[in-house]
């Protein structure tokens, strides 16, 4: 049993909020520490718990720097690459399937190869 004070769901004080309500105001934690819990009853598992910070110490969002939106622009390309056919595929490729929904359901024998940029060999999936 934790220490912190435990309130059910919708019973919690004014004055406390959690992650996503704080983001929802404009704020983050800041380095605070958990305040209390709130608990949602779950019928089949435990209750769901919710961490409590106090708004009042809570600080503004930072700003995204043009670095930061980069950097998070080419992890999100990555994401969206096909390994296979090397295509933007528009959606973030399912990690279950490791390629793009239409390379998965194409015939290995129908599927052209990509052919690299100029002056480079084609591209090869690991393990083919």
């Amino acid at each position: 049993m934790s220490t912190l004070p435990t309130y059910r769901w919708h019973l919690a004080p004014e004055g406390l909020a959690t992650r996503r309500q704080l983001r929802a105001l404009g704020l983050r934690p800041g380095g605070q520490d958990v305040v209390a819990e709130v608990h949602r009853p779950h019928r089949r598992r435990g209750p769901l718990v919710a961490y409590l910070y106090r708004i009042d110490r809570a600080r503004p969002v930072r700003l995204m720097t043009p670095a930061r939106r980069a950097a998070l622009a080419a992890a999100m390309r990555a994401r969206r690459t096909c390994p296979n056919c090397r295509v933007d595929v528009g959606y973030c490729i399912p990690r279950s399937l490791g390629m793009c929904v239409t390379c998965h359901d194409t015939p290995e024998g129908a599927r052209p190869a990509f052919q690299g940029p100029a002056g480079h060999p084609p591209f090869t999936p690991e393990g083919a």
